[in-house]
């Protein structure tokens, strides 16, 4: 089982951007943190980062037939690409959207996301915790396993 951790837009930054909203985890904390999950899930779990929309859609289009499901936190993308919503439907990989914060307690405009419609679920709000339920989720999704 293979699944694919895509980070958006300035997620390298995490640590240092603005730490009162996405706390001090570094997204280097939150990768290894994915991968010895998946390890003790079973699971191999590749990590990827973009600033750019565009190479984010060429891996998102380089999944099929690779990875079991996809997780993704689209950052600031969330909200403006129909592009990556796209692609996740062309594809039709099982997607989770998760974000480190809760994105429906924030500014208005940043309670709308285009992932979700395209996405299996969504994890918002618990930190880098949120990749962790979304990494079991996905799990337990490609396992057949309902709570």
């Amino acid at each position: 089982m293979k699944i694919l951790i895509i980070h958006g837009p300035n997620l390298n930054l995490l640590g240092t951007r603005e730490p009162d909203i996405y706390g001090s985890i570094t997204m280097e904390e939150i990768n290894n943190s994915l991968k010895e999950t998946g390890q003790s899930l079973g699971v191999e779990v590749e990590c990827f980062q973009s600033n750019h929309e565009g190479e984010i859609i060429d891996k998102i289009q380089a999944v099929r037939g690779i990875f079991d499901a996809l997780i993704i936190n689209p950052g600031a993308y969330t909200h403006t690409s129909i592009a990556i919503a796209d692609a996740i439907s062309g594809v039709g990989i099982p997607t989770i959207e998760v974000h480190i914060s809760n994105i429906h307690s924030r500014e208005e405009f940043r309670q709308k996301s285009f992932i979700t419609r395209v996405a299996v679920g969504q994890i918002t709000g618990f930190g880098g915790n949120s990749y962790l339920l979304g990494l079991k989720a996905a799990v337990d999704m490609i396992q057949g396993k309902h709570i």
